[in-house]
């Protein structure tokens, strides 16, 4: 009777070789997810800042501000959202329209962070549109 050897030590590196793989398939699988899910908190941080100057803006026009106020702002920070800069831009014209003079702003924010050529790159634009 012949009796076969080393069949078991090949098929167990051949098992630990499939498993070796598996887990560097998991390990980049894992690093792409992480990756995306900071892409996407930073989306959203950037689209929060924007929004905050947004609202600023309203603010101050509704209590009597100018575009020109709103112009001389140089990129504003908000606490809760550091290393995010908003550059805001606002233009405005006066429409009559029957006996009233009506006032039409619109508003750009633009939040930006991290460097443009960076990994860490977001950024998000708003505008808005107000009739006073």
């Amino acid at each position: 009777m012949k009796r076969q050897q080393g069949f078991s030590i090949v098929m167990a590196i051949f098992i630990l070789l499939v498993l070796g793989l598996l887990g560097g398939y998991m390990l980049r699988f894992s690093g792409a997810q992480l990756s995306t899910f900071n892409a996407a908190l930073l989306g959203a941080r950037a689209y929060q800042a924007a929004h905050a100057g947004i609202e600023w803006s309203m603010a101050r026009i509704e209590n009597g501000g100018t575009c020109t106020d709103i112009n001389a702002q140089t990129a504003m920070t908000f606490n809760g959202l550091e290393g995010f800069s908003v550059r805001l831009n606002c233009s405005s014209q006066s429409f009559s329209e029957a006996d009233k003079t009506l006032s039409v702003y619109r508003v750009s924010a633009l939040s930006q962070f991290g460097a443009y050529s960076g990994n860490d790159y977001a950024a998000r634009q708003l505008e808005v549109t107000l009739v006073k």
